[in-house]
């Protein structure tokens, strides 16, 4: 037996529309709040899912500032980018990241678990990381529903 795949007319008259959620960040684990997160923006939750279409939800992250690493991961994770230039390498290890921009940690956390294709630029604008629970108020016309993590 096959699985059907709508077409893109099709599976797009099948959405009811983009979502909204919010998810609270506070006391969570970085990577499981990136895993769930991302596979909302993705779309792979949803019974009209097609991998080839961005049929994701907005999802709005609040208490960033919150998250928790485990293990030793607060002193022993390391941040690196490089300018292209020799010597260019900057290291900026997590603990510091999280003091000062704790919301860049966690966007760059589920960013990195979409997939690298056309659809990833689409799919990052439906992502909003807010480093307290203030952001919320900016997006209460969209009426987000609470996801359970």
């Amino acid at each position: 037996m096959r699985t059907y795949v709508p077409e893109g007319r099709e599976a797009q008259t099948l959405s009811q529309g983009p979502n909204w959620f919010v998810v609270d960040a506070a006391g969570q684990v970085l990577g499981r709040v990136a895993t769930r997160v991302a596979r909302v923006l993705i779309g792979k939750d949803k019974p009209n899912f097609t991998p080839y279409l961005d049929c994701g939800d907005h999802v709005v992250v609040i208490n960033a500032q919150k998250i928790r690493l485990t293990g030793n991961k607060l002193e022993q994770k390391v941040y690196r980018t490089h300018s292209g230039y020799p010597g260019g390498l900057k290291e900026v290890p997590a603990k510091r990241i999280r003091g000062e921009r704790a919301d860049w940690m966690l966007r760059e956390a589920i960013l990195g678990m979409l997939p690298k294709n056309r659809l990833r630029a689409s799919r990052a604008r439906k992502l909003r990381v807010y480093l307290d629970d203030k952001g919320l108020a900016r997006h209460a016309g969209q009426k987000p529903q609470p996801l359970a993590l």
